[in-house]
This record gives C-alpha cells, sequence and structure tokens, in this order.
C-alpha cells in the first residue's frame, strides 16, 4: 500500500491517540469526515492499523517491577521452538517476547509486582522448563524511552 502525506497525518495522529473519533481526526489531518472515514478504513483493511488500544500505568496497577530477561535454550528445533512459543504464551507476566540474533536465542520483557513475584516466577517457571539453558536478566531501574509506535513515512 502506497501511503500519502493524508496517511502519514492519520497514522501519527492515531499513535498518539487511538482513540479519536473521525471528526476529530479529520479536523487534525485536514480532510473532511468521509474522506477521512474511508482513509482510515483503508488503513485497517490492509492492516497496516493492526488494532486499538489503551496504554496502561503499570506502576500505577501494581506492577512495580520490569525485567530484560535473555534466554537460552539447550538445543533447537521446530518442536523445541514451538514448546518455548507455548510456555511464553501461557505466562502473562511476558508482556514481549522476541527471537533474536546475538547471545541469547530470545529476549522477554516481564512485568510482575515486585521482586518476590520476580523470583518466583524465574524460579517456579522459566528455569525449571526443559528447553531452558541460561537465564540472565536485568532489572529496568527507570525507563528514559517506551515508544510502542513507529514513525511511518
Amino acid at each position: 500500500m502506497k501511503l500519502d502525506r493524508f496517511d502519514i497525518a492519520i497514522l501519527t495522529a492515531l499513535q498518539r491517540d487511538g482513540a479519536l473519533t473521525n471528526a476529530a481526526l479529520a479536523e487534525i489531518v485536514k480532510l473532511s469526515p468521509s474522506q477521512c472515514s474511508r482513509r482510515r478504513a483503508a488503513l485497517e483493511e490492509a492492516r497496516v492499523i493492526e488494532g486499538y488500544s489503551a496504554r496502561l500505568g503499570a506502576a500505577k496497577l501494581g506492577y512495580g517491577l520490569r525485567s530484560i530477561v535473555r534466554v537460552n535454550l539447550s538445543s533447537h528445533g521446530q518442536r523445541k521452538e514451538d514448546d518455548f512459543a507455548r510456555f511464553v504464551a501461557t505466562h502473562p507476566q511476558i508482556r514481549s517476547a522476541f527471537s533474536v540474533s546475538g547471545d541469547a536465542d530470545y529476549i522477554l520483557d516481564v512485568r510482575v509486582r515486585d521482586l518476590d513475584a520476580f523470583a518466583d516466577f524465574v524460579h517456579a517457571h522459566l528455569l525449571p522448563h526443559p528447553q531452558v539453558s541460561q537465564v540472565r536478566s536485568e532489572i529496568v531501574l527507570k525507563t528514559l524511552k517506551d515508544d510502542q509506535g513507529i514513525v511511518p513515512g
């Protein structure tokens, strides 16, 4: 899908506030509400816009600890990686997971209430997993930037 300046303006505005009405969005991007609505629908249909969500304050909801966890598997193969992917999917503490290049096989973004909850997750769930050979974690002390969007264009 080829994006023009209006599409880029729509995407930029919606990343800032996904709850914008079509009327408000149209005013921001300088299009009529009907044109804006058609373009927004086309971006959704093309899956350029994959969905909408609210960003919640993790600390305000009691999830005060965030850790970046690097995981190495003991061996590789599609069945073993599928098994680890199922493990990741069933643990809500893991907010994001990435298969990566470098010295780790996976990077996990883990959010829990406190250090005790993190220790429980690591010792009772992650380390005992049969495919996991090594776990290294960093506790996030301060978030400098956590922008989930992309720069369209």
